[in-house]
């Protein structure tokens, strides 16, 4: 179960304002709507999805576990992204017989960046976005969140690199964007549930059991798995969100969108930071926290190596881009007051393994700790791969547990500051 997502050095979160958000043709709604209240339900089971009152096709029926067919007909809002993974997404909910509204997110900051692009980043999205949606006649919305997003995520994410920190984006990017502020947007719409194209699934407790908490559980497919960057969601988010891919694995994901023919098919999958598309990470870094020269020093030795434009373009593990001969060479620490890099070629040295570290801003999403923690796994990065572990929780002056010791089963280079940590029992969280 995912208990927790904790980040190292933490600090504490900034609110999140409401946003406007357009129709095309874009209009103004409601800036300020108010939440509503959500059915809850149980997991559904293959004999629930099989006596669906809806027309569904027999080949897309064994895919629908996740959409909640037994529950239709719900309004559900779903982002879209023009990608493949949300696109299958919103046409298994319409298949399942709910009522859909599509949002695309322009969270593009593209006036700070308008050398870099030769096209609009995110027209190419849209138009993808469009066309899934023209199929099924399924209305479709951009959601203007570009303030937002740089407030609460890239302005974060520069104050962490500044400060010698390894943030993760997508992290925030869920949180406070995706299923944050743009929850608070929509609340006033009548929405039932918030759904995206996640490699994930949400537990949610039975009617008669409302006051129970929903649980964040692993997708079906271990390696495209996303629950390590949905691990800091609240309570009161998870209980919001439907992820219809939860019980899929990809490639089946792949062979729906041929068989829905959809527009985006044979498209790529998205890599790399949300908000950055065609821009190089190092352009962006050098943008907003800019260079100064230092030096990078063999760790063993202290020999000087060479230089460098700053340490914040490094982070621990780090192999590509050092531009060292002699290699392979990997980043083993950074000085941050001295703006030293220490490199080594001897990463996986006995010295350099870490089984113990300390994290921060607990974040149980049941809203308690789990009644034992000793015997855990944990994810310290995006991924199939687990450690078994176990946290020694550490009281503070007001009695509260705001960190915790943890010692994982195996050796872990990578470790560094800033990161997230996603704590599992068995499958949930």
């Amino acid at each position: 179960m995912l208990r927790v997502a904790v980040r190292w050095n933490w600090r504490p979160m900034a609110s999140l304002p409401l946003t406007a958000f357009t129709r095309q043709p874009l209009h103004t709604l409601n800036p300020r709507p108010r939440f509503r209240s959500f059915k809850l339900f149980c997991r559904p089971c293959c004999s629930a999805v099989a006596q669906t009152s809806h027309p569904l096709s027999g080949d897309v029926d064994r895919y629908l576990r996740c959409s909640l067919p037994e529950k239709s007909p719900l309004r559900v809002a779903v982002l879209v992204s023009g990608g493949v993974d949300s696109s299958v997404a919103l046409r298994l909910l319409h298949a399942a017989g709910h009522s859909c509204t599509a949002f695309y997110l322009k969270i593009w900051f593209q006036e700070d960046f308008e050398n870099f692009w030769s096209e609009c980043p995110w027209e190419e999205d849209l138009k993808y976005a469009k066309a899934v949606c023209n199929q099924v006649d399924v209305p479709l919305e951009v959601v203007h969140l570009t303030d937002e997003y740089w407030n609460n995520v890239v302005s974060y994410l520069i104050e962490e690199y500044s400060s010698g920190r390894t943030p993760n984006p997508d992290v925030l990017c869920n949180t406070r964007i995706k299923f944050g502020a743009f929850l608070d947007a929509i609340g006033g719409m009548g929405f039932d549930y918030v759904a995206s194209g996640h490699y994930a699934n949400v537990i949610h407790p039975c009617a008669d059991l409302r006051n129970e908490p929903s649980v964040l559980e692993l997708s079906q497919d271990m390696v495209k798995d996303q629950t390590y960057f949905l691990s800091h969601l609240s309570q009161s988010q998870l209980k919001r969100l439907l992820f219809p891919l939860g019980c899929i694995p990809k490639d089946e994901v792949r062979r729906l969108a041929t068989k829905f023919d959809l527009p985006n098919k044979d498209r790529k999958d998205s890599q790399g930071i949300c908000f950055l598309g065609k821009i190089r990470f190092s352009e962006f870094v050098a943008r907003h926290i800019g260079e100064k020269e230092g030096i990078i020093l063999e760790a063993e030795t202290g020999d000087f190596l060479g230089e460098h434009r700053g340490f914040w373009f490094y982070t621990i593990g780090q192999r590509q881009g050092l531009r060292l001969p002699g290699g392979p060479w990997y980043v083993v620490e950074k000085d941050v007051k001295n703006n030293v890099v220490f490199v080594s070629r001897n990463y996986f040295s006995f010295d350099k393994r870490r089984r113990v570290f300390r994290v921060g801003s607990l974040k149980w999403l049941n809203g308690l700790p789990p009644g034992q923690t000793s015997q855990l796994r944990c994810k310290v990065r995006h991924g199939p791969g687990f450690y078994d572990c176990s946290l020694q929780m550490e009281v503070e002056g007001d009695g509260q547990d705001h960190s915790a010791v943890v010692c994982i089963s195996e050796d872990d280079q990578g470790l560094a500051a800033g990161q997230f940590a996603a704590f599992y029992e068995e499958e949930h969280a």
